[in-house]
């Protein structure tokens, strides 16, 4: 077994050699007969190849079980033309190449953050722990037409959705919401767009048929996004179609305290998947030490899980995790100066949760 490290560029570099230190003592404790290999992505591989996805790279990946991705992009590349820029040029056609069709992103606040989250405790008190199941390959950013207008004076973005395609992604989140806490929301827009009629029938028929065991209800987007805020706790496992999706679940990874917290997962129907934070390159502050490694972290976390079935390991980890934070160790991101918090920097945030599996 063997997968691919994308370190990438601005943070990425840093937080991926936190969570490889991490995967390090993880393989020892377990006896993982499992390898990787890293290469160049994103702007760092243009600056080398003149693209951001050499084929090199792309091959590489190939061969492996799963890809574990740091950041890309920054402004030293933003003037280039749209296929030559980082995150269009090597992130989308990743998920494009290996049919990533579903994207998973944890949402938790440790109860050693709630000083952190910019919620009242009177609200996160009572629980922030769901999961988002976002279609990826689909909808708004992929169909077609889209383009501009020769004049550049309008646009046109298609969205289109088929009912294979809202089946594959419902099916992979009710199996999800069976191993948790048997609710899920459905979320769409099926009071003004004609995809998310479909979208609502086809969920609703597909539960009817294999999953009348699990609590479905529907939200309509605008609402959902009030929701999290105002009453998270009632969430479990979200489903939702890939607009959307990208705009909640960034909404919703502040209620942990920090993007640098929150995960994400790209997988395919044979598993293999694309790991990485949601929280970008932030070329403010890379080269600092300073940005929080744990979202990486928790990303290696759902690849030992998800595409080398090893939950016990990622467990390990995740528990790791929640024990350094505990100990009151915080990276800027999250360090509020009380009483029994440690500031440290990226490799001490490292080393402490390798330590403590």
């Amino acid at each position: 077994m063997h997968f691919a490290v994308l370190a990438g560029d601005g943070i990425g570099p840093e937080i991926v050699a936190q969570a490889l230190k991490v995967f390090t003592a993880v393989a020892k404790k377990y006896r993982l007969n499992i390898g990787y290999t890293e290469a160049l992505v994103g702007g760092a591989a243009y600056d080398k190849y003149g693209t951001p996805l050499p084929k090199e790279t792309l091959e590489l990946c190939e061969r492996c079980d799963a890809i574990l991705f740091g950041a890309v992009g920054g402004p030293k590349w933003e003037n280039l033309s749209a296929e030559l820029q980082p995150e269009r040029g090597s992130l989308l056609p990743l998920r494009k190449f290996f049919a990533l069709y579903a994207n998973l992103r944890p949402i938790k606040l440790y109860p050693s953050l709630t000083a952190s989250s910019p919620l009242k405790d009177s609200i996160v008190n009572s629980g922030v722990d769901f999961v988002f199941f976002r279609e990826l390959t689909g909808g708004l950013y992929f169909s077609l037409p889209k383009q501009i207008a020769d004049d550049r004076k309008s646009a046109v973005d298609t969205l289109r959705y088929s009912v294979k395609e809202i089946e594959a992604i419902a099916e992979f989140a009710f199996e999800a919401a069976r191993a948790r806490r048997r609710i899920l929301t459905s979320i769409d827009k099926a009071n003004v767009l004609m995809t998310g009629v479909i979208w609502r029938e086809t969920v609703t028929a597909l539960h009817e048929k294999k999953y009348s065991d699990v609590n479905l209800s529907h939200m309509y987007v605008d609402n959902a996004s009030m929701q999290i805020i105002k009453y998270p706790a009632q969430f479990d496992v979200i489903l939702i179609e890939n607009t959307f999706g990208d705009i909640l679940s960034d909404e919703a990874a502040a209620l942990s305290g920090s993007l640098g917290l929150t995960p994400s997962a790209s997988l395919n129907k044979k598993k293999f998947g694309l790991y990485e934070p949601i929280g970008g390159s932030a070329p403010d502050i890379a080269g600092q030490m300073i940005a929080n490694p744990i979202s990486q972290i928790l990303s290696l976390a759902l690849m030992l899980r998800y595409s080398f079935n090893l939950p016990e390991a990622a467990k390990n980890i995740e528990t790791a995790v929640e024990r350094a934070l505990a100990s009151g160790v915080r990276t800027k991101d999250i360090y509020t100066g009380s009483q029994g918090e440690i500031l440290v920097n990226t490799a001490k945030m490292g080393s402490t949760i390798a330590d403590n599996l």
